[in-house]
Formats: C-alpha cells, structure tokens, sequence
C-alpha cells in the first residue's frame, strides 16, 4: 500500500485494533494510509484507511505491522490518540485469549463486559499527568451499546460456525510469558472468563479519550488450570489459523452493521461526549496546570481549556 495516499481528509469514526489472530482486514478498498504523530510517539504500526459500503474504516495492527511489540511494549497512548486525531470515536478492539472456563471453548468468541487489572505498572496507563490531573470512571469499562451489536452479529452467524459468549470478564495479565497453574486457577477462583496480555491500558486509555470501545476475544486455549498440557505458541497458533476465517466474517458483520446510518450516534460516541472534558476543565485550577500536560490533552480535545492567552502561558509550569 506504499502509493496510497499519506493524507485523508474526511472524519473516520470507526477503527478496528487488530491484535494476534487479526493482522488485516480483506475484502475492504483501501484508499490511505496515514501516521500521525502524537505526542506520545507515532502508533503501533500507520493506520489503514478502508471503505465499506462508502464508509471508511481505520485498521490499526496493535503489535505492529510485524508484531514486534510485545503487550508491554505497545505504545497504547499512541494508538489511542492517533485513532482520535483522525475522527475515530468507537474502537472495535480483537484480541486472542485463553479460557478460564469449561464452557468458553477454544474457537469460541466472547464479547466481555467487565476485566480485572493483574498489569505491573510497566505500562504507561493514562494521558492526565504532568499538571493535568483527571479521574474517569471505569466501573463498567465496555461499551454495553455497542457489546450488544457485537453480539448480536455473532449469534447471527451461529450457523457458520461462530459459537458467542455475550457476556465475561477478562483478566489482563503482565506478560509476556503465559500463567503459572496456581494463577489460572487463581484467576479461576475470581470469576475470570478469559485472560490476555491486551485489554489494558488500551480501554482505560480509550476511556479517557471519550471513545467507544469493545472487545472481541477469541479462545484460542484453555489456561493452563485445565490440564497438564502446557499453553505454547503452537497451540495458540493453530487455533487462530483454524479459526481465522470466522474471526474475519464476525469483525466484518460487525462493521457491516456499524456502517448503518441507524448507527450514527452510536458510532460517533455521542453518549460518552463531556466524559473527561468536564471534569479536566475544574479538577487541576489554571494556576496549577503544567505546559505540557496542558499541550497533551489539547491534543485529544482541542480547545477544552480555552483559547491560549500569553498570561496563560506564563502561568503555566513547565
């Protein structure tokens, strides 16, 4: 795609972020591909932009265009704030994961609703700091509109093979190395559903951008607390090649459906508007904010703290 255009002018309001199973997406007219610089670097990999139905559609590789960034290394900031640059407020997010579960079979697809946080703090986790500080709530850290669309295309494709799980809750581990068994039975024991290395930060991050955002997890093995068979990379592997192609039917239903005009709003994140804009502009007093926290969050919303003044500027700690 090298001689597409680096450029694209129109607002795209939906993205897909492909992770380990999902490297494209086929059958879409690709028509750019742009890089944008945030302040927090450039994304993963450039954004593809790609028309469905006349509505275009921003695929981002979240492990990079080779996948050679581990979970811990994705600059997920980057990726969140290059998706919003370019007019993307709901993110479709695919991730492979293991099952916690009898009944979360590998092949199967769940659209989780809730997730338990066992990162390390490696990971830069969110865009307020440096002078801005900002609280966003997290209780319920999908999108429930937005779930029920995806869940509603899968069962539909019931009959092609796809086997959905509406509801669950992933536990996102550090990584990158996979459980111990008395941590998958721990996880287990917690009410865990599934488990990767990828919904966090990604979801807080998009959550704070005002951005709609769900997952779909792909089992791709049972974690380790099933038996005695260790979780390795071939097996991972040959689940997602088998798998592949109602991995690429369910993503594209659900860019079918999102596609229509009855969506609109949805889509455009209107219910999630005013989230994080509302309370940054009271929670740290103008006297208080720092110059490039300030910078950084008028990247993701322009013009939320006002138009700049000189007195403003000088007011500001570096």
């Amino acid at each position: 795609m090298a001689h597409l255009p680096t450029h694209f002018h129109e607002p795209v309001h939906i993205a897909v972020i492909g992770g380990t199973g999902l490297q494209k997406l086929e059958g879409y007219h690709p028509v750019a591909t742009v890089n944008p610089l945030t302040p927090w670097g450039h994304p993963s990999a450039p954004i593809h932009i790609l028309k469905h139905n006349d509505v275009p559609i921003a695929f981002l590789s979240r492990h990079g265009q080779y996948h050679q960034f581990a979970p811990h290394e994705v600059n997920s900031r980057a990726n969140i704030a290059a998706l919003r640059s370019i007019g993307v407020r709901t993110v479709i997010a695919f991730s492979a994961v293991g099952s916690l579960q009898e009944d979360i079979r590998p092949r199967d697809f769940v659209v989780p609703d809730q997730i338990i946080d066992r990162t390390k703090g490696i990971r830069p986790f969110t865009f307020f700091e440096k002078g801005v500080v900002g609280h966003v709530g997290f209780a319920d850290p999908f999108d429930g509109k937005i779930g029920k669309v995806v869940s509603d295309c899968g069962h539909a494709l019931a009959g092609d093979g796809v086997r959905m799980h509406d509801k669950g809750t992933v536990v996102c581990m550090e990584g990158p190395q996979f459980s111990t068994r008395a941590e998958s039975n721990l996880y287990r024991s917690w009410g865990g559903s599934v488990i990767n290395m990828s919904a966090l930060p990604e979801a807080k991050l998009a959550r704070e951008a005002e951005m709609v955002y769900q997952m779909i997890c792909m089992a791709t093995d049972y974690d380790c607390w099933h038996s005695t068979e260790d979780v390795d990379v071939a097996m991972v592997m040959g689940h997602m090649e088998a798998n592949s192609g109602n991995a690429k039917r369910l993503v594209g239903a659900v860019l079918d459906e999102l596609s229509k005009s009855e969506h609109a709003d949805l889509v455009k994140g209107t219910h999630w508007e005013g989230q994080s804009t509302g309370m940054l502009q009271f929670m740290t007093k103008e006297e208080g904010r720092g110059l490039v926290g300030v910078k950084n969050v008028e990247y993701l919303f322009p013009g939320v703290f006002g138009p700049p003044t000189e007195e403003k500027l000088g007011s500001m700690n570096e």
